[in-house]
Parts: structure tokens; C-alpha cells; sequence
């Protein structure tokens, strides 16, 4: 792979529903912030190539901002197992020792039937080297960005979990022949 990759790696909108799940691949994006949506748009390449997770939330998002995205499943948000669909307020009530447990290492931890945050660094650095040079345009989830940005500054995955990372930010990293620079994180546009 020649030539410097510019990414521009966007959060999806925020989730419809009820605050404080953790939401399926089906839940959908709340469309509403046009302001936001527009002046995230105007900030895009417009010779970007695009791709999105394969979440509802992430390919409205990415159509909302005028994209027509490649779906990468290995930019999908950290599988939750068991836990999907349920608030992590019941969860701590009803979850058992499983759910304590998993918040005393939550870079390694496991959900039942889920995944490891360091499982997903593993998919997201399979799927960024996929990316060609030139432009790109990422519609995906808070974690995929924190493992991208794992990834580009070599932090361990602990220390990735510490990123906010906001509903419509933007975050830009670029991959260069010696290595990774970040041009910005989280940066809120309106």
C-alpha cells in the first residue's frame, strides 16, 4: 500500500431508544440535529471514499451525510453478547458477579457470549488495512473509533477506553509510510 490514508472516522448520530442500553445492530439513529448533520457533511472530502459498520444506526448516519458507504463488518461496535438490548443499570442489578467482573478489566473482560474491547482492536486493525491511500470517510461506533485511535498512537487497549467519543464527532487520523499521525479527536462540528 502506497501513499498517505487520510480518515476521516465519524460516531454515528445518536440512538433511538432508551438511554443507557446497549443497543442491537438494528436500533436506529436519531436523524434530527440537521445543523449538525450539514455542517459535518461540509467538513468531508468531497473525493473521500466511504464506509460504515453494518449497524442500522451507522448506514442511516452515512446517508444522512450524503455517503454511499461500503459496509466493513469489522468496523461493528464491540459485541456485548448476552447483554445486548438490556441497560447497564439492570445489568448491574440483576447481571450477577459476570457484569462487576467485566468493569474491573474492561479492555479484556468478556460478556457473556460477547467480545473483548481487544477482540475489537483486532477487527478494526484487520479492517483499516483494507483501506487504500488516498481519502476515506468512516461512519461507525465510539469503540471502533477508540480502537483506531488504540491502533494509531499504540496505546494499550485500556488507555484506548479513556477517549470520548460523541455522537456526530468527528475524528481524524491519517496512516503514513512511517507510521500514524492525529490531526484531531472527538471534535464536535456545528
Amino acid at each position: 500500500m502506497e501513499g498517505e490514508t487520510l480518515l476521516w472516522l465519524i460516531r454515528h448520530a445518536a440512538v433511538e431508544g432508551a438511554a443507557g442500553a446497549i443497543h442491537a445492530d438494528d436500533a436506529r439513529a436519531d436523524l434530527g440535529d440537521h445543523a449538525a448533520l450539514a455542517a459535518l457533511r461540509q467538513r468531508l472530502p468531497p473525493d473521500a471514499t466511504s464506509y460504515a459498520s453494518p449497524s442500522r444506526r451507522t448506514v442511516e448516519t452515512a446517508r444522512a451525510l450524503g455517503l454511499a458507504p461500503e459496509l466493513v463488518s469489522e468496523f461493528r461496535e464491540q459485541d456485548f453478547g448476552d447483554w445486548t438490548g438490556h441497560r447497564h443499570d439492570e445489568l448491574a442489578a440483576t447481571g450477577g458477579d459476570a457484569y462487576p467482573q467485566f468493569w474491573r478489566d474492561p479492555a479484556r473482560g468478556r460478556p457473556p457470549n460477547g467480545e473483548s474491547f481487544v477482540d475489537q482492536v483486532a477487527r478494526v486493525r484487520l479492517g483499516l488495512s483494507r483501506i487504500g491511500a488516498g481519502s476515506a470517510a468512516l461512519v461507525v461506533h465510539s469503540g471502533t473509533i477508540r480502537a483506531a485511535l488504540c491502533i494509531a498512537l499504540d496505546l494499550t487497549p485500556q488507555a484506548a477506553l479513556r477517549f470520548v467519543i460523541d455522537p456526530l464527532s468527528l475524528t481524524r487520523i491519517d496512516r503514513l509510510a512511517n507510521g500514524w499521525r492525529v490531526v484531531s479527536v472527538n471534535q464536535r462540528i456545528s
